[in-house]
């Protein structure tokens, strides 16, 4: 069995949903778990209106309607019976949304957001099935959120597996087709959660890790994994082959192109992963398997904006030792911040941190009570895996660098522009 995962540019309109059934017309249509992302940037619309609901001054109904039109435009688009069933089920989701935003007490964000976001991939998945029935293609579709149990760290949720495992396998058939989401699950009271941002990677990787899948294609706007994202990098390249350790090291520093939870349920079966191009589906792409490091070996260059740096030292000048970076850690853990370098003296501390929960503040009024405290903003933070002087060298033109840390692979920087 294969896993499919269209992401959001592969399904953003009319034309990409018949996109992905000319893919399919040319890979096969059975075997197959279609996992699909939200269309186009239909996450970030769903986070407007999450926004808007939990401030009372502001409306989301309205943002709510626009981003109702654009799935029904799609449908009108793909469907010429103006009654297909299509337009029922897209109506009713936004019931559906229209009766939570009504009737729910709480206002805690992250819970919020898990029972709104998710209903983007709800839409796309339903808008592409009813398109592949109206070709002939018989397949079923599932609901993500009865397969993948987790806990309830919303917006960041941690996988049941011996529960998912058994859902899947007792509920799938390996011989037939079918499309369900990316990026969502559910709670022991059926809560909808979700397993990050950019999950849809991921939810494929589970259900090839249940199905023992033969392999995981990612379809993407891009030839496969380049070393280096063509809009903050010029001349990138094209790598024919990523080892898993190597997949792993460059999604921990924030390569974009796979999901960091994405590799570890795949290498621990050695199921291979490839990711190819929806707009030239017969093109190799990149595999990620067992074996060579980089084919080509060459520079592969990340970069992650808006981080924050922060430095701390001890308000009497005494050493920073483990009793006082091991309070530091438990405080980044309590206020969900994800560290992505670290570089310690005897006296002071310095870690680059991702504020993606928008916990700052309470953070750093925290730390005060303990450390003197320095803090940044919107600072980048840049990695060079397999770094030489020439790579380094350019890298650093014209950027003032606040922080240099260099292992032997992997040399990071952080600046300010």
């Amino acid at each position: 069995m294969e896993i499919f995962k269209f992401g959001g540019a592969s399904v953003r309109d009319a034309a990409s949903v018949r996109n992905v059934f000319n893919v399919l017309k040319k890979t096969g249509f059975k075997e197959k778990v279609i996992v699909i992302s939200a269309m186009g940037k239909m996450t970030n619309a769903f986070e407007v209106v999450i926004n808007n609901y939990l401030q009372p001054e502001k409306k989301s109904e309205s943002y709510l309607q626009e981003i109702k039109e654009y799935h029904l435009q799609v449908a009108h688009e793909l469907f010429e019976n103006k009654h297909a069933p299509v337009f029922e089920k897209i109506n009713g989701f936004f019931e559906e949304l229209l009766n939570f935003l009504n009737h729910n007490k709480s206002t805690q964000y992250d819970f919020v957001y898990d029972q709104i976001v998710g209903f983007g991939e709800l839409l796309s998945s339903t808008i592409v099935s009813e398109y592949l029935k109206g070709q002939g293609i018989y397949h079923s579709w599932l609901d993500a959120r009865q397969f993948i149990k987790t806990d309830n760290t919303y917006r960041d949720a941690g996988v049941n597996w011996e529960e998912t495992q058994s859902n899947i396998q007792e509920r799938i058939d390996p011989t037939k087709l079918y499309i369900t989401q990316g990026f969502i699950g559910s709670d022991a009271n059926s809560f909808t959660t979700s397993l990050g941002r950019e999950g849809s990677d991921y939810t494929a990787a589970i259900f090839a890790y249940c199905l023992n899948a033969e392999r995981v294609v990612i379809w993407k706007d891009v030839p496969g994994v380049l070393n280096a994202d063509p809009r903050s990098f010029e001349n990138s390249q094209l790598l024919h082959q990523i080892s898993y350790e190597e997949a792993i090291e460059l999604a921990f520093y924030g390569a974009s192109v796979i999901h960091p939870k994405t590799l570890q349920p795949l290498q621990r079966k050695e199921i291979p992963l490839y990711v190819k191009s929806f707009i030239s589906p017969e093109g190799a792409g990149t595999a990620v398997s067992k074996g060579q490091a980089l084919i080509p070996a060459v520079p592969c260059f990340i970069v992650k904006k808006n981080q924050v740096l922060i430095s701390l030292s001890s308000l009497d000048f005494s050493f920073m030792v483990e009793e006082n970076i091991s309070e530091i850690f438990k405080l980044f853990h309590q206020y969900q911040m994800k560290v992505d370098l670290i570089q310690n003296s005897a006296i002071s501390f310095a870690v680059c941190v991702d504020n993606r929960f928008n916990n700052l503040e309470k953070l750093i009024q925290h730390l005060k009570a303990r450390f003197k405290v320095d803090y940044i903003t919107g600072v980048s933070l840049y990695t060079i895996r397999h770094f030489d002087e020439a790579s380094m060298k350019d890298l650093q033109k014209d950027k003032e660098v606040l922080l240099k840390q260099l292992t032997q692979n992997t040399v990071q920087l952080v600046t300010r522009e």
